[in-house]
């Protein structure tokens, strides 16, 4: 989010979702030492985002969409909030084989 405040400027906003309060805290903390005004953030379920329908330019997920048990809900709300014409952008972990059981749930998980 950083990045992307710095990069609408002041006169736009910059609007962020996280599925946990801890993390909603912390992005809010950092933007505001950061020296940024231009956001908001809320505590969201990844299948009911509270935006208008056509409210979004653009899109951007770090590994949110993994982390919906219902993905085809999860896209239907992204693409509902994006206007026509919006970006979808996002990043998330893909397997292409099983996970060895030692690594099932492991934050090493991510890395590899």
């Amino acid at each position: 989010m950083y990045v992307v405040s710095l990069l609408t400027g002041e006169k736009a906003m910059t609007y962020g979702v996280d599925l946990t309060e801890k993390m909603v805290q912390r992005a809010r903390v950092n933007l505001t030492c950061a020296g940024l005004t231009n956001f908001e953030i809320r505590r969201v379920d990844s299948e009911n985002l509270p935006y208008a329908d056509s409210f979004f330019d653009v899109v951007i997920s770090n590994g949110v969409i993994n982390l919906s048990p219902c993905k085809q809900q999860c896209f239907r709300e992204i693409y509902r909030v994006l206007k026509p014409g919006g970006v979808l952008r996002f990043a998330d972990v893909v397997l292409e084989t099983e996970l060895p059981p030692h690594m099932t749930g492991s934050p090493e998980a991510w890395s590899h």
